[in-house]
Order: C-alpha cells, then sequence, then structure tokens
C-alpha cells in the first residue's frame, strides 16, 4: 500500500488581504507536493484572477468554493453581515463541502486523497467546531501583524488589570499588561473595540472570544520574520503547540518558485490592475516617486481625498496614487488645480500589481495605511514609509514601523494637506537617508529569512514535515487495519 501525499484545506476569511497570503502559502505546499484545496465563496472565487493558470502551474492545487449567503450587491466589507453570514451560511456549506471531499477520496473516484488538516485563518474560527466533528488537526493562520494577535490574547489580562476599559482620553498612556511589548505599547496602538466604556461590551467581547479559541490549534502559522517578533513569539509559545513563522510570505513564494511566481503576480487579486501605470513609472527618474495606496477596506471622505489630493499636488513629488472606485462615495467635481497638478506629475489608478510597483526603480516611498501585506511588501522593497493606519492592526503595526524600527513617518488621523505636503518632502528629501539606513537593515532580515538556512525558510520545510506527519500516522492506523 503506498502513501499519498497529504491533503491541506485552506480556508481564507473572504477578503482580498485575508485570500492572499494563505493562496501564497497553498503554492509553497503544492510546490513541496502536497494537495492544497483552497476554499473561497462564490462570489470571491468567480473574482480571483490567475485561478487558471495557478490550477496548471500546480496540478495538486484544487479551487472549490461555496456560498456565504449575501445577496450579490453586498460590499463584503469587514462588517456584522460578512461575520454573521460565517457562522450562519458559510459554516454548514464549509462542513458539507469536507464530507463530500472525504466521501470522494474513500470511494477512490478521485486522485486526491482525504484530507489531512484544516488550515484555516484566525477569523474563520467556527472551522475549529467542524474540524473536531470531523476528526481533522487544525492549524491557525494569523493574517494580521502577530503583536496586534498577542495584544488581543492579553485583553483579558488588561481587563482584569484595570487597563481595559480607559479611563480617560489620554491616549499617551503606556499599556503594561502585555509582555515582550515593555515600554512599546500605549492605547493610541490599540484597535476600536479597546476603546468602548464597559468592559462587556460586545465588540470587546467578541475580539476576546474569537481570539482564545485559537488556542485550540495544533498549531500556529504567523506571516512573519521571527527575528523581527521574537519577544511576542516567544510568549506566544507557551499557548501554542507550536508556532511556525513564514514570513514574509510573498518573498519566500519568490524564493523557491521564482521566475514562476512573477509570473503569477496578481496572486488572490480580486481585482484587475492597470498595467498602464508600469509604462508611467519607467518614464521616471529613479526613487522619484511616491506611491500611495490604502488596500481594500479603507474608505475616505470627499473631504480625505481633496486633503491628500493637494498634498501630494503640492509636495511637488510625483506620485502613484491606487484609488478604488469605492474608496469614497458619490461622484463630485475636481477643482481645476488638483487636475492640471495630476497631469504635471501625477498617475491615479484604480489598482496595481503591488509588489511590481514597490519593486520598481522609480519608486522611493510608500503612504500607506499600515496594513501588514503592505508593510511586509514595503520592507522586503526597501522603501520607507508614510503611515496612516485606520482600523484593526494598523494602529499597532504604524507604532512599530515608526517608533520602534524607525523605517517611516507617521501621519496625524485628521490629516490636513499643508501636513501631508511636509510628510511626502520630509520621506523624500530630508529624512530619507536616515530613515533608509534603518529601512535597509530590516529589508535585508527579511530577505534572510526567506534564503536558504534563514528562519522562515527552515520553519517551511518544518511545517511540511509536521503536516506529513498527519498523513503517516492515518497511514500508519490503514496498515495495521489491513
Amino acid at each position: 500500500m503506498a502513501m499519498k501525499q497529504p491533503h491541506v484545506i485552506i480556508f481564507p476569511f473572504p477578503l482580498q488581504g485575508h485570500m492572499k497570503p494563505l493562496l501564497c502559502l497553498a503554492e509553497l505546499l503544492c510546490h513541496a507536493g502536497l494537495h492544497v484545496t483552497y476554499v473561497n465563496t462564490h462570489h470571491n472565487h468567480q473574482r480571483l484572477a490567475n485561478r487558471q493558470a495557478l490550477s496548471t502551474h500546480f496540478p495538486t492545487l484544487h479551487f472549490e468554493s461555496i456560498s456565504d449567503g449575501l445577496p450579490e450587491d453586498d460590499p463584503r466589507t469587514l462588517n456584522s453581515q460578512l461575520l454573521i453570514a460565517l457562522k450562519t451560511s458559510i459554516r454548514p456549506h464549509f462542513r458539507e463541502l469536507l464530507k463530500t471531499i472525504s466521501l470522494k477520496a474513500e470511494s477512490n473516484d478521485t486522485l486526491v486523497p482525504p484530507p489531512s488538516c484544516i488550515m484555516t485563518d484566525g477569523l474563520v474560527t467556527f472551522a475549529f467546531d467542524v474540524a473536531e466533528e470531523l476528526g481533522l488537526p487544525i492549524l491557525s493562520f494569523n493574517v494580521p501583524c502577530p503583536r496586534y494577535l498577542w495584544t488581543c490574547l492579553c485583553l483579558p489580562k488588561l481587563i482584569e488589570n484595570g487597563q481595559l476599559p480607559f479611563q480617560d482620553d489620554d491616549m499617551n498612556v503606556e499599556i503594561t499588561g502585555v509582555p515582550g511589548m515593555e515600554g512599546l505599547l500605549h492605547r493610541q496602538d490599540l484597535p476600536g473595540f479597546c476603546r468602548v466604556k464597559q468592559a462587556d461590551h460586545p465588540s470587546l467581547q467578541f475580539a476576546i472570544n474569537e481570539t482564545q479559541t485559537l488556542k485550540r490549534a495544533s498549531a500556529l502559522i504567523l506571516d512573519t520574520v521571527y527575528e523581527l517578533d521574537a519577544p511576542c513569539i516567544s510568549h506566544m509559545a507557551l499557548m501554542f503547540p507550536k508556532i511556525y513563522t513564514l514570513g514574509p510570505l510573498h518573498a519566500l513564494l519568490n524564493s523557491q518558485i521564482g521566475d514562476m511566481s512573477r509570473g503569477l503576480a496578481s496572486h488572490g487579486s480580486l481585482w484587475k490592475s492597470d498595467l498602464n501605470c508600469m509604462t508611467w513609472l519607467d518614464s521616471q527618474p529613479s526613487k522619484s516617486i511616491i506611491y500611495v495606496s490604502f488596500g481594500t477596506l479603507v474608505h475616505l471622505t470627499r473631504a480625505q481625498v481633496i486633503e491628500f489630493w493637494y498634498g501630494l499636488v503640492n509636495s511637488g513629488h510625483p506620485f502613484l496614487w491606487v484609488m478604488r472606485s469605492d474608496i469614497t462615495s458619490g461622484d463630485h467635481q475636481i477643482p481645476a488645480e488638483l487636475e492640471n497638478g495630476t497631469k504635471e506629475r501625477g498617475c491615479i489608478v484604480d489598482w496595481v500589481s503591488q509588489e511590481e510597483v514597490l519593486a520598481h526603480k522609480s519608486v522611493g516611498g510608500f503612504l500607506t495605511h499600515s496594513g501588514w501585506n503592505s508593510t511586509l511588501e514595503s520592507i522586503v522593497a526597501g522603501l520607507p514609509m508614510i503611515c496612516w493606519p485606520k482600523l484593526g492592526d494598523h494602529y499597532i503595526i504604524s507604532s512599530t514601523v515608526c517608533r520602534q524600527w524607525k523605517i517611516g513617518l507617521q501621519l496625524n488621523e485628521n490629516c490636513d494637506r499643508s501636513n501631508i505636503e511636509s510628510m511626502v518632502q520630509t520621506l523624500m528629501g530630508s529624512k530619507r537617508e536616515e530613515i533608509q539606513s534603518s529601512m535597509d537593515a530590516i529589508s535585508k532580515l527579511s530577505r534572510d529569512s526567506v534564503a536558504e538556512g534563514g528562519s522562515s525558510h527552515n520553519n517551511l520545510e518544518q511545517l511540511i514535515e509536521y503536516i506529513r506527519n498527519f498523513r503517516l500516522l492515518k497511514f500508519i492506523c490503514l496498515v495495521r487495519v489491513g
């Protein structure tokens, strides 16, 4: 009896920022010969770029989709409707899909073996119950930055010692109840659900319950460089049986697959990239462009759009701005001086292949919302950042980037055009060498981690071996029964 390769079921939270890193990991596992079924919602499955190309390049990568129960015109942002859909509609469909996959494998109707384990996004906690019901090990993949996860795991302790809820409105007060973050964490770095007035507030309790569920995982997977987050990871290791740091995942994929990976540049993208901007970038001087993108979830008011626009135009530096069609509501007339300034030295597009843009020789800085994916991509590219955090882990990431690592500048939440203009000029001019020096060191650390012998490279090998052991144990049981 020959033993088949393991079969990993991967289920990301159905938003682009969560889909991309898990798709990178799926490709890495397939590159090692494992079978992977990547489960999406119907809505995202139809929009996923390069799905067919990925299946061609990786014969053991399979795609399945299930209904999310939401109407087609639902915006599907990180809101209560999507979270409710996970619990009500998606959960039973996911369970039935797993049963169907298992039955097909057991009846020999497919060359794909039965599932060996489930690898789920940290926000898809219902999968823990499904995995336990079906007797499958579950591995939890955490998309936000590890410092954010560790802080969330410590929320019960912060409530117990009286640091939550906040007793006043001073956001500069240091948070002292998170081991490994001594002197680094302040109220302003915590997410919105920590700023409620009562400890029993539903949003705070939801965050606590969801995060505590993760401790039921057989292993925790983090998209980070171990050396960058070692203090937090060492404390989390006391809560989880195993922890694997594999970041930056997009760089690890590039290091292992090389040219093939670059040919599939739009990993996990639900948006069509505008390729014309690359020609525009080719015509610009080296390190002259400030690249601007606020990810897929952040929305701006019209007033904020105008302030950013004036700040960029008035800075005197050429800029490439990703302005999603849904970034603000309404269709408003743009002042003539902004249109003229943009024609002279700006380029505005709906969406781009961000890795490709950040790696371009003409790009010298990144104005970002401080999402973890974007931050890691900027670090790998060696680009200093201007940080404007808006949601979730953005605040703690911005604090880490600007105050600890000193590879960026933090923009005030209530931004205005003069402040934006000044920040761009500072990043691209007077403080460029100082910030770039710090960035070069951290960028090298990230690249070394994915090279042969690096921490992320070694951890991937260990993770693959760990998953193979699930299959080996099942194989031994079958041989004994036979």
